[in-house]
């Protein structure tokens, strides 16, 4: 989760101040017991259930059965604009982890910053925004007075999820038209349109023009992200394996007692966590297919971190893996800028792949 980005006060704006700044959450609903739902999918070893609804703003709209029998639902949220003002949207997905697709009908915005670092003006149709993710958007209520849904769906490159978009309703100012019985819906890229997620980030760029980027590499990490099953010899496992996420291999195990920061400034690590945190990954191996045995069940439990020294510039090379049949992995690094110099799909190839990285005009993005 990222919100606490969202709350970063910004000394300037790099665009002319909006008239009104407007946070929208995405979220999303269970039939049930939140904290059981959670508490069930932590020890069973399973999936989590999907969600019931997506919402925006609290509610899940019109287009959820929980509308009232005419159709529309009286407790959607709705937005007032008035026609040829400026208004900044910060988007928060807070959906707990799918990637979601944001539209306005009938309108473009322009992207100006994610994760509380502004970026070069973005002018699109939509946004595909991440689990924990921040986007600041600018909409000009530029078109014919009515009522416009806003949405928010899906993106999933596989699994089971609830397809049907979240609503809320942008109503323009004044007395002077009709309003439709039902606003008009954007149209959404398929729900496993990769591309269409792909794409809008790929087109994310850094305010500057041109921005250098430090190249005396002094360490260089190569992390393999992965989705494992391990046996589960407990009884309330609904089956022989639970899963169990890792990076090169190693599956996070939070101390019980004493943080690890906390640990490593008082010095004295006391058996706290280990230093022995892998920079590549024990073995190689194709990492877009669903390997078994070893590979999916190869991830060990440990409280380990790499410690780097102040100062150095490291390079950092995120492979997904399709292991347990693979999940969109967006990635978070607490605290810091980083620049992303390339991506691409498939498998990562040392040798021809470094040679086109962008290392001037590039996107620099701020993790949560």
């Amino acid at each position: 989760m990222a919100p606490s980005s969202f709350y970063r006060p910004r000394l300037t704006l790099s665009f002319p101040n909006p008239h009104a700044h407007i946070p929208i959450l995405i979220g999303e609903w269970w039939k049930g017991d939140v904290q059981q739902m959670m508490e069930e999918f932590l020890s069973n070893g399973d999936d989590p259930r999907p969600s019931d609804a997506f919402l925006i703003n609290g509610q899940p709209g019109d287009l959820y059965s929980c509308s009232t029998p005419a159709g529309f639902n009286l407790d959607t949220y709705k937005l007032s604009v008035e026609f040829g003002k400026t208004y900044l949207i910060r988007l928060v997905n807070a959906v707990m982890d799918t990637i979601m697709f944001f539209k306005i009908a009938g309108h473009n915005f322009t992207v100006v910053g994610t994760d509380a670092t502004y970026t070069k003006p973005l002018t699109t149709d939509y946004v595909a925004i991440s689990p924990g993710q921040t986007i600041d958007l600018l909409l000009e209520a530029n078109q014919p007075p009515s009522h416009y849904y806003m949405a928010a769906r899906v993106y999933a490159s596989g699994g089971v999820f609830v397809t049907t978009p979240a609503t809320a309703i942008i109503e323009y100012g004044g007395n002077d038209y009709t309003a439709p019985p039902f606003p008009l819906l954007p149209s959404f890229p398929e729900v496993n349109n990769s591309a269409a997620s792909i794409n809008f980030t790929k087109r994310l760029r850094s305010l500057a023009d041109a921005v250098e980027v430090p190249k005396n590499i002094t360490k260089k990490l190569f992390y393999t992200l992965s989705m494992n099953r391990r046996l589960c010899r407990e009884s309330r496992c609904v089956r022989e394996t639970r899963l169990v996420s890792s990076i090169n291999n190693v599956s996070m195990i939070l101390p019980e007692t004493t943080n690890i920061l906390e640990a490593y400034y008082k010095g004295g690590n006391n058996g706290v966590y280990t230093t022995d945190f892998p920079d590549f990954p024990p073995s190689s191996f194709n990492y877009t297919v669903d390997l078994m045995a070893k590979e999916r069940s190869a991830t060990r439990y440990a409280t380990a971190v790499s410690v780097l020294e102040y100062n150095s510039t490291v390079e950092v090379v995120f492979q997904a893996t399709n292991i347990a049949g693979g999940v969109e992995h967006p990635m978070h690094l607490h605290g810091h800028s980083f620049y992303v110099v390339g991506s691409g799909l498939g498998n990562f190839d040392g040798s021809r792949d470094p040679p086109n990285y962008n290392l001037l005009v590039l996107k620099n993005m701020l993790s949560s």
